[in-house]
């Protein structure tokens, strides 16, 4: 009886609404505009940094608030899919389903990844 392994590789579709990112250019112009997305994105980078330690570490105090924290970022850049993502991810922390858990963070990280390259491409149309 022969064994066939096959690798998965979960293709994530990512929605984003353009709109925040849009009004905030429109109402502060490029320049302030440009100073404060890229500042949300550093932020948000480091938001998913801290998480991501805090995840290896088993440290599940701070998780949820972190959580929630990194979905009203979402929200306010438009990151439609990675804000849906992170209150799932704080929802099972929140029922203490770390399986759950661990499926949706490992989901997290790879909408994480395509969020932030489909926004590094937004921001270059945009300027």
């Amino acid at each position: 009886m022969t064994c066939m392994i096959m690798a998965l590789r979960p293709v994530d579709r990512v929605r984003q609404d353009a709109e925040p990112i849009a009004a905030m250019y429109r109402e502060m112009g490029t320049k302030a505009a440009e100073q404060i997305v890229n500042r949300a994105f550093a932020e948000l980078a480091m938001t998913i940094a801290a998480l991501s330690h805090q995840v290896r570490m088993r440290d599940r105090a701070e998780i949820p608030r972190r959580l929630r924290r990194l979905q009203r970022m979402c929200e306010n850049l438009g990151m439609v899919s990675l804000g849906l993502v992170a209150a799932d991810a704080r929802g099972a922390v929140e029922l203490g389903d770390m399986t759950a858990f661990a499926a949706i963070w490992a989901r997290l990280l790879r909408v994480a990844e395509r969020s932030l390259a489909s926004d590094k491409e937004l921001l270059d149309l945009s300027l």
